[in-house]
Formats: structure tokens, C-alpha cells, sequence
């Protein structure tokens, strides 16, 4: 008997061109959090290059310069709450943005917006080694 030939086509990716990374360089003075979280999401991503394709690593490098100084209502500030469990039992914490930001400064919070505007996969922690906040 003679092996007959799959009649299913082969698929083929096409080739990307190479990716070269750029580094960028934000402000964050007197801006919302949203805002700067939102603009560094989509440059890690990669969303601003016309090469952006969905399976592969981001190259691009995100600074953010003058966390510290980000600009945020006094009422967010009271009203906004984090969820944080310690892993015991009945030790779910719920701060307020006020008290992250006076326990551990402004940078975490704009850590952990941009970590929650990336999409949950594989290729987060990788974009997330690419982000710089300086105070």
C-alpha cells in the first residue's frame, strides 16, 4: 500500500522583520494616574509600532521619571481600595490608596495600574521587566 499525502495545507507564519526596541521616556508631573498607567501600557505592549503582533515579546523600554510627583484627587485617594491576601485565613487586607501610597510611595501604585492594564498572559512579566519608574 502506498502512503497517500495529507490534504491539509501547511500553514506558514510569516516572517516578522526584526523588531528594534526603543526606549521611552515619560514625565509623569502633574498628570492622573490613569493616564501615564494607560500610556506605558501601550508602548510596553508594543501597540505603537506597525510591526505589533500579538504572540510576540515586547522589545520596547518604558522610564517613567517624577512618580512621586503624580497627580491625584484627594477623594480617589479616600475612595480607591486595594485587595491584598496574606495567605492565611481570614487575613484579607483592604488598604486605601492613601495608606499604599504612604506605605510604599507613589511608584507601586503605578506599578500596579500598569500591571493591570497589561493582559494576563505569558508575555506580562516579560513586557513588566522593560518598565523603570524613578521618584
Amino acid at each position: 500500500m502506498k502512503a497517500t499525502p495529507s490534504k491539509t495545507k501547511e500553514k506558514k507564519t510569516k516572517v516578522s522583520p526584526v523588531l528594534k526596541g526603543e526606549t521611552f521616556v515619560l514625565d509623569a508631573t502633574n498628570q492622573s494616574l490613569g493616564r501615564v498607567a494607560s500610556q506605558a501600557a501601550k508602548l510596553l505592549r508594543g501597540k505603537n509600532s506597525p510591526f505589533f503582533q500579538l504572540h510576540l515579546a515586547p522589545v520596547n523600554k518604558v522610564v517613567i521619571n517624577k512618580a512621586g510627583l503624580l497627580k491625584i484627587s484627594e477623594k480617589k485617594a479616600l475612595q480607591k481600595i486595594y485587595f491584598h491576601h496574606t495567605g492565611y485565613p481570614g487575613n484579607a487586607k483592604y488598604p486605601t490608596l492613601s495608606q499604599v501610597v504612604s506605605k510604599k510611595g507613589k511608584r507601586e501604585i503605578l506599578q500596579m495600574a500598569i500591571k493591570g492594564m497589561m493582559p494576563a498572559n505569558r508575555l506580562r512579566p516579560i513586557a513588566l521587566k522593560n518598565l523603570t519608574i524613578n521618584e
